[in-house]
This record gives C-alpha cells, sequence and structure tokens, in this order.
C-alpha cells in the first residue's frame, strides 16, 4: 500500500504526499488524484490519515475498503449519520415511505463517493480513476441527490455575447 508523507507547517497543516513523491517521481495528475480520493473518504468517514487508529499497515484507503462489507452506519462520519438517519426517523412519523426511498438513495450516494474515493486513492497510480470519470461520477450523485430531496436541477447553459 502507498504510504503518505506527512510535514507539518507552521500553521499546522498537514501536507499529505504520496510514497511516489517520496521516492522522487515527478508531480503530477494522479498525485491530484490521489489527494482527492483521501478527502472524498476523509469527507464520509470522518477519519483522517493521521488518526490513531491507522497503524500495523491499516491506513484510511484500507479502512474504507473494509467499511463496504459493513453496514454504512458503523463506518461514516458521526455528523453525517445524524444527518442520514436522525432526520430520516423523524420524518417517518410525518410521511410515508418517501422518507425511506430517498434514505435509501442518500445512503447509496455515500456509497459511491466511498467507491470514488477508494478508487482515487490506489496505490499504483495508473490504476486510479482519472478526474474526468470521477467529475462526471459525482455529477450523478449530486443529479441522485437532488431527486432525492425534491430540489429539481437547474442547468445552466452559458450564451455567448457576441458583438
Amino acid at each position: 500500500m502507498g504510504r503518505l508523507y506527512y510535514t507539518e507547517i507552521k500553521t499546522e497543516t498537514i501536507i499529505r504526499t504520496m510514497h511516489e513523491y517520496a521516492l522522487g517521481s515527478e508531480v503530477s495528475v494522479y498525485g491530484d488524484v490521489y489527494s482527492f480520493g483521501i478527502f472524498l473518504l476523509e469527507m464520509v468517514t470522518g477519519k483522517r490519515p493521521t488518526d490513531e487508529m491507522f497503524k500495523d499497515g491499516l491506513n484510511l484507503h484500507e479502512f474504507s475498503k473494509m467499511a463496504l462489507s459493513k453496514p454504512l452506519i458503523e463506518s461514516i462520519d458521526p455528523i453525517l449519520q445524524e444527518e442520514v438517519w436522525e432526520k430520516s426517523t423523524c420524518n417517518a412519523n410525518t410521511t410515508s415511505n418517501l422518507s425511506d426511498i430517498s434514505n435509501h438513495r442518500v445512503q447509496d450516494c455515500l456509497i459511491s463517493i466511498l467507491r470514488i474515493g477508494i478508487a482515487c486513492s490506489e496505490e499504483s497510480p495508473r490504476d486510479r480513476l482519472v478526474i474526468n470519470d470521477v467529475l462526471a461520477k459525482l455529477h450523478i450523485i449530486r443529479a441522485t441527490l437532488l431527486r432525492a430531496s425534491g430540489v429539481k436541477e437547474h442547468v445552466q447553459k452559458s450564451t455567448a455575447i457576441t458583438s
């Protein structure tokens, strides 16, 4: 598995760098995709690559892969748990199966985001998703979430001003 190296800056911000950079490889789009994947995994799980739980070969990427085989609620960020499960429980008393369907769609979207994060943070740069594919998948997730929430998606068409 790729190892992360951390450098602390004066502002105490942590910079993540892939193992291939530490070995002298050139900076590339693959590294950007990796960082984006780790960012997605952090958002969904609420964990950071520097959390103390990640040792003995366990890292955020592996944790997230293992999370796919468990109930989602066990692996996601507690704030997301509150948003997804507690809201749906409150709404269940006032609405019919609609809230269950929306809740299921949201959970499916979170799983999809987790899968994208895993695919982006693969050890080998060549095994990672291409950013255009990532964007296409995220647009599908966005549209699904908007439909689940009952919000109509607005498509903006750019118009060129000609003189």
